[in-house]
């Protein structure tokens, strides 16, 4: 089953600000969200999967 994270989830497991984490997307740099609901909401949510794939990436580059 997909998990899907939220905005303030995503914050807290990756220790990145809001505006780091949507500058990030803009720039390629970090997975893109998808959108929840209908075309008029805004809400969008990450895949929990994605999100850990990122955070390894980063181990990788550290090691």
């Amino acid at each position: 089953m997909i998990r899907i994270m939220r905005i303030r989830e995503v914050i807290e497991v990756t220790g990145l600000s809001r505006t780091t984490i949507w500058r990030r997307v803009r720039d390629h740099e970090f997975p893109v969200p998808l959108k929840l609901g209908s075309l008029k909401t805004r809400s969008v949510g990450w895949r929990e999967e994605d999100i850990e794939r990122w955070l390894n990436g980063l181990e990788e580059i550290d090691n």
